[in-house]
């Protein structure tokens, strides 16, 4: 081969590499425009994240707030001296749960070890229509309830929680069927009740009487 052909030859192969410099070239600035890409992404996505987690942590304490509102104001209408409702929502293994709680001058307990099951059958009674009104859709606006009272002792707070149930029923528009036994005299059941219906048993059979 000759001086010539050895120089084309040379010159064709520095042709072939510049074009393959100039392809990686290309590459390589593809890659670092997608990288800046990602890049934006991540840090938006975690912009996001941040804004996520505060409309959450609002929404939580929005939902604390009206989930315990109902049941602390049950507990105001029916004890002299009451214990507050309160819920607080907290993770645990991943999820979201709920703690339930009594507060009384700052103290917290568990209300299955406050004094009286009276307190938890109120506070109970008064988380079904908070959590019943945050359905979506909501179910029908009927409550049926056994024996909701059954731990509730003493005159005056058993005439108290006819009237919570009252007024309850009226303001959010639920009805309520309950089977209740005879804690007050008739005349007090009377001013909570739109229908009593006196179930007796006769000879083992049971005995409605519309009063």
């Amino acid at each position: 081969m000759d001086t010539t052909d050895r120089i084309a030859e040379l010159q064709n192969k520095i042709s072939k590499a510049q074009g393959r410099k100039d392809y990686l070239e290309g590459k390589i600035n593809e890659a670092t425009l997608s990288i800046k890409d990602v890049k934006r992404n991540i840090k938006n996505g975690n912009e996001a994240l941040i804004i996520i987690q505060k409309v959450a942590e609002e929404t939580q304490k929005e939902l604390e707030y009206y989930i315990s509102e109902i049941p602390t104001l049950a507990l105001a209408a029916v004890f002299s001296d009451p214990y507050k409702f309160k819920v607080d929502f907290v993770q645990r293994r991943d999820k979201t749960e709920a703690d339930l709680s009594f507060i009384r001058d700052d103290n917290q307990v568990d209300p299955m070890e406050a004094s009286g099951l009276g307190a938890v059958d109120v506070a109970a009674f008064g988380l079904r229509p908070a959590l019943w009104n945050l359905k979506k859709p909501r179910t029908r606006n009927v409550f049926i309830l056994d024996e909701a009272f059954k731990h509730l002792k003493g005159h005056k707070e058993n005439v108290n929680v006819i009237q919570i149930i009252k007024e309850l029923s009226d303001k959010l528009n639920i009805q309520i069927i309950m089977v209740h036994d005879e804690r007050v005299p008739l005349e007090e059941i009377e001013k909570g009740a739109d229908q009593i219906l006196k179930v007796t048993m006769k000879n083992r059979v049971s005995q409605v009487e519309v009063l």
